[in-house]
């Protein structure tokens, strides 16, 4: 710290904060890294698979959260170490992109990391280790097209899109419900798809969670269900054929926007000024009726004034809709959102069947459901379970299914799992790396190794021992020339995936090997790093 003037004679403390920052170079930042980032990866690694354990998860201010989604999992996890947040980026793409394989993504970076270790031990430079498992990147992807088989997504009432929601739930919490919660997410997912152009929205699905009662009486309904019921209780509970005015503008008198005071003197003055809000009250009631609207959802309150002259103006109305809800409303009924009342027209109504109130439970709760919207189809997903967590982890494990089958349709072809694609593509790495001369050679071996840690994992979750499962899946994928040879993890006394129907798509599979692969490529290029003193 030293003392310095400025033009007028001004002092000021020069700090020198240079000597309070740590800087690591060479050999010491790649250990520091890898090792960082394996950690977030070894916390995963037991979550993997049908049998892998959850992870109990509690925030600063006590909320708790039970979950083995890997992307929840690192998205939670107060992680500080910049590499290791790399591997919590790494699972939100794969989330982003795919929607699945969030665990396996991590699992698998963790081990091309370890095996990185390895071979920098050995004196091999960093970039030709990146080099090498590029190069048995490649070779893995070309390998899992081969392999991967198209299936008919329409045959024996889309049964094939109904096993790959039930492999994505297997894992879950809510995998004793599997095939129902998967029959709800494939009928969800093809009522909203564009099947001719294969395409899916999947903001025309709503998934609407209620606690109370159990996940069996989760249920799909056709149309949109909003957590609100009518304004007034003497309101209709149903409206058919209903013309919907989409308000983001509040009932109620206007606001004046200065800091002018008024004085009332009198008693006639106070009946002027209650006539004058009674009237603006009355305009905005008479201007929703006039265009022709028979129920007015608005994203604001209204007091009760405004309340019982809707009633007494026999206009249905719910207040309070949230503004998702009111953007998904007006995609899928047509609706034009009206920002002033001023605005309103017939044309920008939305038009939908039946607008009706529904009671769930013995709890005396209501919902609204809008059937039959004009423009699309839209449908929600409505996930009951007996405390707050079941409900969330059943809602993220819903979201995981419709995402498999989203890909489906946009990619019908497969790989199978149980580790099967991990070892197939392995051995093909092996082959390969026995045609390199040049020390990449090294990288893709080790390459192969860590495609063989995802089943050696599966099986060690299962509670199998790895070294023999592994090894006997892959004397047998050589000996029969069948890729589909994986781990029996669920013990039905057959290793080919195909009998036991377990499968995931190609594209999820190809996509989690890409990413692990230039996850750790970015990483082993890190050869500096300078950061605080209590980092």
């Amino acid at each position: 710290m030293s003392l310095a003037f400025d033009d007028y004679g001004r002092p000021y403390i020069i700090l020198r904060d240079q000597g309070q920052k740590k800087r690591m170079k060479g050999l010491e930042a790649y250990k520091s890294n890898i090792l960082a980032a394996k950690a977030v990866a070894n916390t995963l690694s037991s979550s993997l698979g049908p049998k892998g354990m959850d992870k109990m998860l509690v925030s600063p201010d006590g909320d708790v959260s039970v979950t083995n989604d890997g992307a929840t999992i690192v998205e939670k996890m107060e992680i500080q170490h910049p590499t290791a947040k790399l591997l919590v980026e790494l699972s939100q793409s794969q989330d982003a992109e795919i929607g699945d394989g969030t665990t396996g993504v991590v699992v698998l970076a963790g081990k091309l990391l370890e095996q990185a270790l390895t071979l920098l031990d050995k004196g091999i430079h960093p970039l030709k280790i990146s080099d090498g498992f590029d190069r048995a990147c490649d070779v893995a992807i070309k390998h899992l097209e081969t392999i991967s088989e198209e299936i008919d997504i329409q045959a024996n009432e889309h049964e094939a899109l109904i096993q790959a929601a039930c492999t994505a739930l297997g894992s879950k919490v809510v995998s004793k419900r599997k095939r129902e919660l998967g029959k709800i997410a494939v009928t969800a997912v093809l009522d909203v798809a564009d099947l001719a152009r294969r395409d899916v929205n999947l903001d025309l699905i709503k998934i609407q969670t209620k606690t109370g009662g159990s996940v069996e009486d989760t249920r799909l309904i056709s149309g949109i269900l909003i957590d609100k019921d009518m304004s007034h209780p003497q309101m209709p509970k149903e409206v058919n054929d209903a013309k919907i005015c989409l308000l983001t503008c509040p009932f109620e008198p206007p606001k004046p926007k200065t800091k002018h005071n008024i004085n009332i003197s009198s008693a006639e003055d106070y009946k002027k000024l209650y006539q004058q809000e009674q009237q603006y009250f009355i305009d905005m009631v008479n201007l929703v009726k006039a265009s022709g609207a028979n129920i007015a959802l608005c994203q604001w309150g209204f007091d009760d004034e405004a309340n019982h002259l809707l009633l007494q103006n026999e206009l249905p109305a719910v207040r309070w809709v949230s503004g998702t809800d009111v953007e998904l409303i007006a995609m899928a009924t047509g609706a034009r959102i009206i920002p002033r009342f001023q605005e309103i027209t017939p044309e920008k109504l939305g038009k939908a069947g039946c607008v009706k109130e529904v009671q769930f439970g013995t709890s005396n709760e209501r919902m609204l459901v809008i059937e039959n919207c004009q423009c699309t189809k839209a449908v929600t997903i409505l996930i009951r379970g007996g405390s707050q967590m079941i409900v969330d982890e059943a809602k993220r494990s819903i979201h995981d299914a419709i995402c498999v089958i989203r890909n489906l349709i946009k990619d019908n072809r497969i790989v199978y799992g149980g580790g099967s694609a991990e070892l197939a593509c392995a051995i093909q790495v092996l082959q390969y790396a026995d045609e390199v001369s040049s020390v990449e050679q090294y990288a893709i071996r080790s390459f192969a190794d860590a495609l063989e840690g995802i089943p050696c994992c599966l099986a060690d979750n299962c509670g199998l021992n790895p070294i023999t499962s592994v090894a006997q899946a892959k004397s047998r994928q050589l000996k029969e020339n069948n890729p589909r040879i994986g781990i029996d993890c669920m013990e039905l006394g057959t290793t080919d995936m195909k009998e036991q129907r377990i499968y995931e798509t190609l594209s999820s599979k190809k996509q989690q090997i890409q990413l692990a692969t230039q996850v750790v490529k970015m990483i082993l290029k890190i050869d500096d790093v300078i950061a605080p003193d209590d980092y």
